[in-house]
């Protein structure tokens, strides 16, 4: 039987892997690298198995820890201790591992105990953040080094939680305070792809693929990048390989696409017969249709967000950062999403509602002129 160019190197890169390799770039030398003892806290939920799934296909080490309340029933193979982040950590104690990936904080409390137990156990600490703990995005492109939330600038209501921007600046500064250049910060953008439960992307394949007339926002202009959960764990895993640390923004693509060419994009991989009604950000704001709401993924490049969707990222793909093509992404979150139960699929999570959605069509084909 005769074997295509694709089948050897993909059969080649395979046998790299198993040998502690990692395949490279054209005209690199390929990087090794020794298995690794990883420890994900979470990883049942969204961007975890996709995280333990590539570490295990590269001959890594995983543990997981989690109240083991969510899909308990994956990876029966892979050791998984109990626990809590709020407070029991008991079975954590007098272990090691070479990295620790944190998927599940959203308290800097539960960054405080995690990272002061696991300080001499562990090598590095790999906090999962998020582009929200900036709080400027103004800046063309955008980079790390934009000012991000802190307690002098973002205001906190008594008694309330923390804002989601602050809680993870300041889990940030936490993993430093404990690990310092031990410390690997990733702050991916809108996280999107099968697996996702809040709908924000998927309300746009399965609003599309529906058909008819689709209320579109803005003119079409405004940029966007996003990350699929599997580019983003994947990435994160092999920048575990070569020993990474630093902080780091994870979306794309690298030259931003315009979100016509996402809305475009979304409708090549269906058969409908939607159309698109591009409606004016001032008219969306007047009739209360805010962005990355009513409207998921779209931020309009004003008022202070002109670099919300333009990020500098030729330092994380220097590393190794790469993206699916949306039409794998949006035909699999289609997929993902038709897979669902049927009262699951009742009703999005994120997205404005068809009545609404066609209140606010009329309302704009029968303004004044």
């Amino acid at each position: 039987m005769s074997t295509n160019r694709r089948d050897f190197l993909a059969a080649a890169a395979a046998g790299l892997v198993a040998a502690g390799v990692r395949p490279a770039r054209p005209g690199q030398a390929p990087v090794p690298w020794a298995p690794l003892r990883i420890l994900i806290l979470g990883g049942t939920g969204f961007i975890g198995p996709y995280q333990v799934q590539y570490a295990i296909d590269r001959g890594h080490t995983v543990t997981l820890f989690n109240r083991g309340k969510t899909n308990p029933q994956l990876f029966p193979s892979v050791e998984k201790l109990t626990g809590d982040r709020a407070g029991d950590l008991e079975s954590l104690k007098g272990r090691r591992w070479d990295l620790v990936i944190d998927n599940s904080a959203t308290d800097p409390q539960w960054v405080e105990l995690s990272a002061n137990l696991l300080q001499k156990a562990v090598g590095r600490y790999c906090f999962v953040s998020t582009r929200s703990v900036y709080f400027d995005t103004s800046r063309v492109p955008m980079t790390i080094d934009a000012p991000v939330c802190t307690p002098e600038n973002t205001s906190v209501e008594a008694g309330k939680p923390l804002p989601y921007c602050l809680a993870k600046a300041l889990s940030e500064k936490t993993v430093a305070r404990y690990f310092g250049d031990r410390t690997l910060i990733v702050r991916p953008s809108l996280i999107v792809g099968p697996g996702d439960l809040t709908d924000r992307f998927t309300y746009w394949p399965v609003r599309i693929e529906r058909g008819g007339e689709v209320l579109a926002p803005g003119d079409g202009t405004d940029p966007v990048q996003v990350i699929d959960a599997r580019d983003l764990s994947e990435w994160m895993i092999r920048l575990a390989e070569l020993g990474t640390t630093g902080t780091y923004n994870a979306l794309g693509p690298r030259t931003p696409r315009l979100f016509s060419e996402l809305l475009h994009g979304i409708k090549a991989v269906t058969t409908s017969d939607a159309t698109f009604t591009w409606v004016d950000a001032d008219f969306l704001a007047a009739h209360q249709v805010l962005p990355y709401q009513e409207m998921p993924v779209w931020m309009p490049a004003r008022n202070g967000r002109q670099g919300f969707g333009r990020f500098d990222i030729s330092r994380e793909v220097g590393l190794g950062l790469t993206f699916r093509p949306l039409a794998v992404t949006a035909r699999d979150t289609l997929d993902y999403y038709r897979a669902q139960p049927g009262d699951r699929q009742e009703k999005l999570r994120a997205g404005i509602s068809p009545g609404r959605e066609a209140e606010v069509l009329a309302a704009w084909h029968n303004r004044p002129r």
